[in-house]
């Protein structure tokens, strides 16, 4: 292996740069060397550690790729390579869900899931996954012991890959939305003993339901200023762990050249752009799986009825090496048990009797097109290309897809892998539980043959929904979605008539939704500067307005004026007069300057429970606007309302924070020591820029939990040359001791956004550009 480096910078490893001097570099090697290398590839970064990977083949851009993955990353991917091959318990100890984890995923992931993922990989991909896994062990030997992050330095389970980690990691990211749900759930299902009615039960995964999320807005030619098309992708992920999204730059020259961010599992671009389109994700309310509800013998709890016949469930026993309190192994027997439909699960809510257990069917599992789907994207055209791509593959897991072109069209699609199950089925299939699974909606059907999945031979596998059945639209002015359904992706042309599985329709939508759907059309609708161009899209997400404050803090505040201040609650009275007043100050945002944003974020999650709240309730001749105006002539409504800014008071007093804290006080991430405000607010405040975090006493909301990740504004100039704006809330690396991982976090403390270096002279004339060539077998 040799690499060589231009523009040699002082730095320990290869982080910084690579010189003749520093550990894995050498001098160039000669043509004829060269020649017989088998992965070549140059990556440049630029400003914020961005890096640009180039070659001349897809191997070589794998290789460039993973080590430029790892030169941020690497321990948080280690650590997933971890996850998937079930040995979080040999590293860490069982505690945590980690044994659970580890015995789903030897369950679940089987040679035979293996083999499946591998059989429909486009050869451009196979190539790149060599080169990617080259790429990564060629990282951690040129990385060695001290040189690895404080993290995961001189740690053991920090070693070489190969091609089953990759698919193990591909399969793990597809079944987050069906089995992986709650591990535990399925290596904690056990039948229930001759002596017992029911048997133990497992403790639901404590996973929050509201983790992943996002917003995204494509506008079409009849919006902008220009005539060109324009993305807004603000996907809401984890600001920790592998699930962290990573920028990067890939190009083979006549072949793709396409830009945004990956997460740190998935090898290739998921959200981004290149020349002529680009696109976002948003988790679609699709499911993704169905529950089998089994009627079981009753002489034997490991036995079901299928129509007029009886099958044996199947066992399936792995072994998982524990980590003793000592630090000795133990190596432990889980066994774990399948009907053909899929795992047997149990939790608090669906016990395994000696009546009745439930299986879960994921369509996922069989999902073997992510890269085939991903690679489409990166060499579309236009939005019908990617419309094309999304019914030709179907490989996009669980998630919308939202994209505009530089010829001014918008598309919305969920194309998305879901059951193909309509109405009908759910109706006369339904079992006896109700539709939930812990805090998931979920469709039960009763295991009988006339309830599996229709087949279709329009879909890209058996039992999905043929694209034909799945919703799209593309418009000159805009489409949207914020996690609600397809339906009001733009209310002036509803979509309707599909299957209950992938949304409600003619449903009340969030306020987030509908605080997207407001500020789009206050621009469209205004008589003047009536169309966007980038700097209007980025203000609207960076605005941090709170659409649930314009809603009905007014009203709140005229309740406030006539009522007591001093509420009775159930164990005390709380007084309220320092909290109605500052949010009567509060500029109705979540920014970082703002006062009084934390009492609506403890307050308006409480107030919007509120049953029989609403003065005008949900119309669906009018869901952007209502539900609206609370009943402030009601005085049942205005007790309730008070007694929430009560409890609100209450806990943030409790918390020790000051009822009129700054919100960048509050909220905020600290990196080595020092803290950073940042601004957006959640969900159920109303707030359209998205952050969450944990409200920690004494302290605030800190650890951020999940929210604005990447944010992306792209669209193309006047003569068509791509116009990409962006930021990574977290910056690039999670890890502490690297240059990038704060770097990007200050400037979004400031709603501040990078304009993305993407042509050859934007790249070259970054002035922090440095460059590392690659070459190796």
């Amino acid at each position: 292996m040799t690499s060589r480096s231009h523009r040699t910078l002082r730095s320990t490893t290869l982080l910084l740069a690579c010189a003749a001097i520093t550990v894995g570099c050498s001098k160039p090697p000669s043509n004829e060397a060269a020649s017989k290398e088998r992965y070549n590839a140059t990556v440049r970064w630029t400003a914020h550690g961005v890096p640009h990977v180039k070659a001349n083949d897809w191997a070589g851009l794998g290789y460039g790729l993973a080590y430029a993955v790892a030169t941020d990353s690497v321990c948080t991917l280690a650590r997933e390579f971890v996850t998937v091959r079930g040995e979080q318990a040999k590293f860490f100890g069982p505690e945590e869900g980690r044994l659970e984890s580890d015995v789903f995923h030897k369950s679940v992931i089987t040679n035979e899931s293996l083999a499946h993922a591998s059989s429909r990989t486009p050869p451009e991909i196979v190539e790149m996954t060599k080169g990617y896994i080259a790429g990564y062990n060629r990282y951690l030997a040129d990385h060695t012991g001290e040189q690895l992050p404080a993290s995961c330095r001189n740690q053991p389970w920090v070693r070489p890959i190969d091609a089953v980690d990759m698919a193990r990691v591909g399969i793990g990211v597809g079944i987050r939305y069906g089995v992986g749900r709650s591990p535990a759930a399925i290596a904690n299902a056990a039948p229930p003993s001759k002596d017992e009615k029911t048997s133990r039960v497992a403790p639901p995964a404590p996973e929050d339901a509201t983790m992943m999320g996002s917003n995204a807005i494509a506008l079409g030619k009849a919006a902008t200023t220009n005539g060109r098309g324009m993305v807004l992708g603000n996907p809401h992920y984890p600001w920790w762990g592998s699930s962290r999204f990573h920028m990067a730059h890939l190009t083979i020259p006549d072949q793709v050249d396409v830009m945004g961010v990956g997460l740190i599992s998935t090898p290739f671009i998921s959200i981004g752009f290149n020349h002529d389109i680009a696109w976002s994700h948003t988790v679609s309310s699709s499911l993704r799986s169905t529950l089998y509800e089994l009627t079981l013998d009753p002489n034997d709890p490991l036995s079901y009825r299928y129509g007029n016949e009886t099958r044996k469930l199947t066992a399936h026993t792995v072994s998982v090496e524990v980590r003793q309190p000592d630090g000795t192994l133990k190596t432990e027997e889980r066994t774990t048990y399948f009907s053909h439909f899929g795992p047997i699960i149990e939790d608090k809510d669906l016990p395994w009797t000696r009546e009745r257990a439930y299986a879960v069917r994921d369509s996922n599992l069989d999902n073997n097109r992510a890269t085939e789907q991903y690679l489409k994207f990166a060499r579309a055209k236009n939005v019908d290309d990617i419309l094309t791509s999304l019914q030709t593959s179907q490989g996009t897991a669980w998630v919308n897809t939202i994209a505009a072109d530089r010829d001014g069209k918008a598309l919305y699609a969920d194309m998305s892998v879901v059951p193909n199950v309509d109405a009908a089925l759910i109706k006369t299939c339904a079992g006896e539980r109700e539709g939930r699974w812990g805090a998931w909606r979920v469709v039960v059907l009763r295991g009988a043959p006339e309830c599996e999945w229709r087949i279709d031979e329009r879909a890209q596998q058996p039992g999905i929904l043929p694209p034909q059945q799945m919703p799209h639209l593309i418009r000159d002015d805009y489409v949207t979605n914020s996690n609600d359904s397809y339906w009001l992706s733009n209310p002036a042309q509803p979509l309707e008539g599909f299957s209950p599985i992938i949304g409600a329709e003619s449903t009340e939508r969030s306020l987030r939704t509908r605080a997207g759907l407001v500020m789009v059309n206050e621009v469209l609708n205004a008589k003047e500067r009536n169309r966007f161009d980038a700097q209007r899209l980025q203000d609207l997400l960076f605005n941090h307005r709170s659409y649930g404050a314009e809603l009905v803090l007014d009203e709140v505040l005229a309740i406030c004026k006539r009522e007591p201040k001093t509420v009775k609650l159930e164990k005390n009275s709380v007084d309220v007069t320092k909290s109605c007043e500052v949010l009567a100050g509060w500029d109705r945002r979540h920014d970082v300057t703002s006062r009084g944003a934390h009492i609506w974020t403890e307050a308006l999650p409480l107030i919007t429970a509120i049953p029989d709240l609403w003065q005008v309730p949900f119309d669906a001749k009018d869901a952007v606007n209502t539900p609206r105006q609370i009943k402030v002539g009601d005085a049942r409504i205005r007790k309730a309302v008070m007694q929430a800014l009560a409890t609100a008071t209450q806990k943030l007093t409790d918390a020790q924070i000051p009822l009129d804290a700054l919100w960048g006080d509050v909220q905020f991430t600290e990196r080595n020591g020092e803290r950073i405000g940042l601004p957006g607010g959640t969900h159920g405040a109303g707030v359209f820029s998205v952050l969450v975090g944990k409200l920690t006493p004494g302290k605030g909301y800190s650890p951020i939990v999940t929210g604005n990740s990447w944010m992306q504004v792209v669209t193309w100039t006047d003569t068509g040359e791509v116009n990409a704006h962006g930021i990574l809330s977290y910056s690039q690396s999670e890890e502490e001791d690297s240059p990038y991982s704060a770097d990007q976090t200050k400037l979004y403390s400031k709603s501040q956004w990078l304009k993305l270096p993407f042509t050859e002279a934007e790249i070259t004339a970054d002035k922090e550009l440095r460059t590392l060539e690659l070459k190796g077998n």
